[in-house]
């Protein structure tokens, strides 16, 4: 079968590899139908992310039908349409017994990182019983992949995590799929102002389009200027979205005394933290994994019409195509490019 393969800092290919095979009773293959790519797998291709070795078959994120089925499996059948959980949960550690997932004693984020992922014909998923999300029927299973990791990162990272509140203000630093996924979970707790910030104008007239109140392209003016001057002195909740030093130094800037900096993006260097200003503030600062506790709260929501996550779809491609899909996503800017959908 057709893959895509990680083969060092800088190199993916596609290539033949062996189909996946049971390996404990408790597993399932599943036939990929439509995946995607994410931030993460870009920053696997820079070398973000050492833990991944050459030869592993990229991708956490897809919806597929069940192909194969181990004996112990109780909650799927061969021929059910699922969603594949970015986060491997054997629903019985420690870590699982407190929901957090993302720290499964025998999971965790380990498709496309610890083992062969989801960017493929065909996967292998353990412990499916926990790891796998039946797809309602009539479902649009395109909109859902977007439930494999960006939507409950936002929600759970960004927006729980944040403690957002109905009166809040709160600013995204980052416009990308998951600054553009807190913003549209964020609107389940009927914030006061959104504020959408970034550098590239097109995001930001989506975000105004998926409900940020206020934008600002920190290229162009002055974020701290601006929203002291909207707000009098900061924003409830500082949302970091893009894993760059500059978008945490915005929101230590931006947040008020008594507020909260949610770390959702994934950082591959140091930033410098302003303890000398913030320990005075009675700031907190959060960050973590996904754990996707929330996802069959968020599939509910967009079964019922109240959440579209088809509005961050913006290109599709081939599974033959893949190479061409990453261009197009890693030069989001030049390409308008939020989620790509891979159909093999």
């Amino acid at each position: 079968m057709k893959a895509l393969v990680y083969d060092g800092p800088g190199k993916i290919i596609l290539k033949d590899v062996p189909f996946p095979k049971i390996e404990k009773t408790t597993d399932v293959v599943v036939k990929i139908l439509k995946t995607t790519i994410c931030g993460t797998d870009l920053g696997i291709l820079h070398g973000k992310t050492p833990t991944v070795k050459p030869g592993t078959t990229l991708g956490h994120e897809g919806v597929g039908v069940i192909e194969e089925i181990g004996a112990s499996v109780r909650n799927f059948k061969k021929g059910d349409h699922v969603i594949i959980s970015c986060i491997t949960s054997d629903g019985s550690c420690e870590y699982c017994k407190k929901q957090m997932y993302a720290h499964c004693e025998d999971g965790g984020w380990i498709l496309g990182h610890l083992i062969h992922g989801t960017q493929a014909e065909y996967v292998r998923i353990p412990h499916a019983d926990n790891s796998l999300y039946l797809i309602p029927d009539g479902s649009d299973e395109e909109a859902l992949v977007m439930l494999s990791d960006i939507l409950p990162t936002g929600h759970e990272i960004g927006v729980i995590n944040g403690g957002v509140k109905p009166g809040d203000t709160i600013a995204i630093v980052g416009a990308g799929p998951i600054g553009m996924s807190a913003l549209l979970t964020a609107q389940f707790y009927s914030p006061a102002k959104i504020y959408m910030i970034d550098i590239d104008e097109n995001r930001l007239k989506m975000a105004k389009k998926f409900g940020a109140t206020h934008t600002i392209n920190s290229t162009k003016e002055d974020v701290l200027k601006r929203i002291q001057s909207e707000t009098k002195d900061g924003v409830d909740v500082a949302i970091e979205a893009a894993g760059v030093p500059a978008s945490f130094d915005i929101c230590q800037k931006i947040v008020r005394p008594g507020g909260h900096i949610a770390n959702i993006g994934v950082h591959g260097k140091p930033v410098e933290l302003q303890i000398q200003d913030l320990w005075i503030q009675n700031i907190t600062i959060t960050m973590g994994l996904v754990n996707t506790n929330t996802t069959p709260m968020l599939l509910k929501t967009v079964s019922s019409g109240k959440l579209e996550p088809s509005k961050l779809i913006t290109h599709h491609f081939k599974l033959k195509e893949v190479l061409q899909a990453y261009e197009v996503f890693g030069n989001a800017g030049k390409e308008k490019a939020m989620k790509v959908i891979i159909e093999p």
